[in-house]
């Protein structure tokens, strides 16, 4: 769109030079080390990439959220923001949501930063696609995070899969129905990529996110 803006291909691939290949329990330890230190106010020596249509500025560190523990996920989330990472990177697929935003929630309550010093990226799970799905799938990571609106919204994955309702698997990953004699990816041949896009536009429209 000519409004809104795509992020850099480089930090896209790289979800958003995220920690994830390091096992959690190290991320932890690391973690740990920096937050006996005093609570970092701000990132602004962090290196930013100015994205297109909106300029906003987006750090180009992050901490990546896929394969934390739910167990350990709230911790580390706020502890990282105690050490100073502002760009926390989540998605529905990762499943655990709800704890990124608790631990995003412990560290605006303790007053480590303001929500507005934060960027929080999310992204729009394969069994989504559908414009009338879009929506509703963004307002649920919005829900399980505890937050008014996202800064970044991606499109996980240019693969459209068969919709899986919230109410029968959430997230519904990558396999249609896991309890079948033969468990398989089923593509929804159907869906528009043009309007899952102009879907996603309608949420910057609405306010719920501010780059897509």
């Amino acid at each position: 769109s000519h409004r809104q803006c795509m992020a850099p291909a480089a930090s896209v691939n790289n979800d958003t030079c995220n920690m994830a290949a390091a096992p959690a329990r190290r991320r932890l330890t690391l973690l740990a080390s920096q937050v006996a230190s005093p609570p970092v106010r701000s990132m602004a020596s962090c290196p930013t990439l100015q994205l297109r249509g909106t300029g906003a500025k987006m750090p180009a560190v992050g901490l990546g959220t896929w394969k934390i523990e739910k167990s350990d996920t709230a911790k580390l989330v706020e502890d990282a923001i105690r050490a100073g990472y502002r760009h926390i990177d989540c998605a529905c697929d990762y499943g655990n949501e709800v704890e990124v935003g608790l631990g995003i929630q412990a560290a605006l309550k303790a007053g480590v930063c303001s929500r507005q010093d934060l960027w929080i990226t999310s992204k729009l799970w394969n069994t989504y696609h559908r414009k009338e799905h879009v929506g509703a799938a963004c307002r649920r990571t919005l829900t399980d995070l505890g937050l008014e609106y996202l800064d970044l919204y991606l499109i996980h994955f240019p693969i459209s899969l068969k919709f899986v309702p919230f109410e029968v698997r959430y997230p519904p990953e990558w396999i249609h129905d896991p309890s079948s004699a033969q468990p398989s990816m089923e593509f929804d041949t159907k869906a528009d990529i043009g309007e899952t896009w102009a879907a996603m536009e309608a949420l910057v429209e609405a306010g719920l996110v501010k780059n897509i």
